[in-house]
């Protein structure tokens, strides 16, 4: 299994990005995945995920409206929209699979997302 993610990099607040995370090794329409982000000094947080085959999405309360999951079942490619980006949306963003018991089982590299003026 192998989930590498790209994207990152710096925005200004309001600004806008897309992180993808290429799958490989596994059958990608088989499984949930998700976002998951670190702010610095932080712990994990949660930040979306959606189903195996793309129809069910959620995101964390605090950036409903501002982020936005998909996935490419074709591409084997999740993606996360980022929009109005906000300094405290400064993090490492890891894509990470969830197993067969919802579990978090296998996790990207992660790639950094700074939101600065």
């Amino acid at each position: 299994v192998l989930l590498v993610e790209s994207g990152g990099g710096f925005v200004q607040p309001g600004g806008s990005l897309r992180l993808s995370c290429a799958a490989s090794g596994f059958i990608f329409s088989n499984y949930a995945m998700s976002w998951v982000r670190q702010a610095p000094g932080k712990g994990l947080e949660w930040v979306s995920y959606t189903t195996s085959g793309g129809t069910w999405t959620h995101v964390t309360d605090s950036i409903q409206g501002r982020f936005t999951i998909s996935r490419d079942n074709v591409k084997n490619t999740l993606y996360l929209q980022v929009n109005n980006s906000k300094p405290e949306d400064t993090a490492v963003y890891y894509c990470v699979r969830l197993g067969q018991k919802w579990e978090y089982d296998y996790w990207g590299q992660g790639t950094q997302v700074t939101v600065s003026s």
